[in-house]
């Protein structure tokens, strides 16, 4: 099983990281490319290093994001938690669906700080 986070905001996928104010967390069978559960959940409030450590105990192994910083990505690298940027999507079952299919289409970070 692995574990998925995708921000987001107002119940929307977040393209930026950093403004989300929700987390669908994401259950997965990689060998079945199934989604098997999805769990929205609010995180600590916005201070440096508390996101990395949440979703860490969540047991979040990948992040899917639109943008991050760059301290923000050395955090979540420290805590062993894998990071796809620069993916656009309008739903968290659709970005989830790409990803395990192997259709996910990434941009650029659209954070640059």
């Amino acid at each position: 099983m692995m574990r998925i986070a995708v921000p987001l905001s107002q119940g929307n996928v977040s393209l930026h990281f950093g403004h989300c104010d929700q987390f669908a967390v994401v259950d997965v069978d990689p060998q079945n490319k199934q989604i098997s559960k999805i769990e929205k959940s609010q995180p600590p409030s916005h201070q440096p290093g508390a996101l990395p450590e949440w979703l860490q105990q969540q047991n979040v192994d990948l992040i899917i994001a639109g943008g991050m910083g760059r301290r923000a990505q050395s955090l979540f690298e420290q805590y062993g938690i894998e990071l796809v940027l620069g993916a656009q999507g309008s739903t968290v079952e659709g970005l989830i669906d790409s990803y395990i299919q192997g259709t996910l289409e990434t941009g650029d970070n659209i954070c640059d700080h």
